[in-house]
């Protein structure tokens, strides 16, 4: 996927207020229409503008665009950072122009599944409901399996005098249901965007994203874990401790184990009405052979045992 530049697409510096950007792609945009401009290329330069302004001209958009760096070069080869946007707000999300489909895949990639959902206010009358916000947040597994309530700072995007996005933080304590899963959403009532006249605010949505573990991987409601294991363990089997996000159990591990078998702690997993499970990796580990003895007990165990590893691959 290539990076776009869309400061240079549209040929604006990075400072340029939203004014400057407004009538810059107006010119653009009569200079390319199609059905005015006789170069060949017309059409396609005409959807990169219109694509570059939709993003600068939306001020959340911009600065989130703008996280990116000043590093990378149009057509430069990219990917998402990950969790680029997370602690960032978006308000609203129906697009002016066009459905994300008619974008590049770089911006589908940043903004497409964000901003296919939501949408303005509804007007009652002369009330009219807040917009809703959304934003994505990270979490410990642990607060997954206990529950918890934490402190999150989040940013949104605010116009300065100058007619330039900047950025504006806010804390909030969130509540952390036990069991929430990756991709599930906590609702904060009330904590979007404010209505006007008699409007209610809207509710900002959080996605949650689970941070990276050292012991844990997780699929679903499943959890996984790599166990290593002896090799007299792996081999005679035998009962081990096993860490899990609960509390320590034991685990009996069958004779003749291999490397990369799994076996299952059932309801170990993600807590819900139907609790996940959680998998064990066996990972045989081998002692070093450092000391004169221990190279001894190799070399027994190779002229005693005759064991060949490869023996399939004849």
């Amino acid at each position: 996927m290539e990076y776009k530049d869309y400061y240079q697409i549209m040929g604006v510096a990075r400072n340029a207020t939203q004014a400057e950007i407004k009538q810059t792609y107006r010119k653009l945009a009569r200079q390319y229409h199609p059905d005015v401009s006789k170069e060949a290329s017309a059409e396609a330069r005409f959807k990169e503008i219109g694509e570059a302004y939709e993003v600068l001209k939306d001020p959340e958009k911009r600065a989130a665009y703008d996280r990116l760096g000043e590093r990378w070069k149009n057509g430069q080869e990219f990917q998402p950072p990950p969790g680029w946007d997370q602690g960032f707000e978006f308000h609203g999300g129906q697009f002016s122009q066009a459905d994300a489909s008619q974008f590049s895949s770089f911006f589908e990639s940043l903004f497409g599944r964000r901003y296919k959902s939501g949408g303005p206010g509804q007007t009652h009358g002369f009330d009219l409901k807040g917009q809703d916000s959304h934003a994505k947040i990270s979490i410990d597994l642990e607060d997954v399996f206990q529950g918890a309530v934490r402190s999150l700072m989040l940013q949104h995007t605010e116009l300065g005098p100058e007619g330039r996005p900047q950025i504006k933080e806010r804390t909030l304590n969130v509540r952390i249901p036990k069991g929430i899963r990756q991709g599930q959403h906590i609702r904060l009532a009330g904590q979007g965007s404010a209505g006007q006249g008699q409007g209610k605010a809207g509710d900002l949505y959080l996605e949650v994203m689970l941070k990276p573990h050292p012991l844990y991987k997780v699929d679903g409601k499943d959890i996984s874990m790599e166990l290593p294991v002896a090799p007299w363990e792996a081999a005679l089997g035998g009962i081990v401790q096993v860490p899990t996000p609960q509390g320590d159990v034991d685990l009996k591990i069958p004779a003749n184990s291999q490397s990369g078998q799994k076996l299952r702690l059932k309801e170990r997993g993600i807590p819900g009405t139907t609790p996940g499970d959680l998998y064990v990796v066996l990972k045989i580990v081998l002692p070093p052979a450092e000391s004169e003895q221990a190279k001894a007990f190799y070399q027994e165990m190779k002229q005693k045992m005759a064991f060949n590893p490869r023996a399939k691959l004849n």
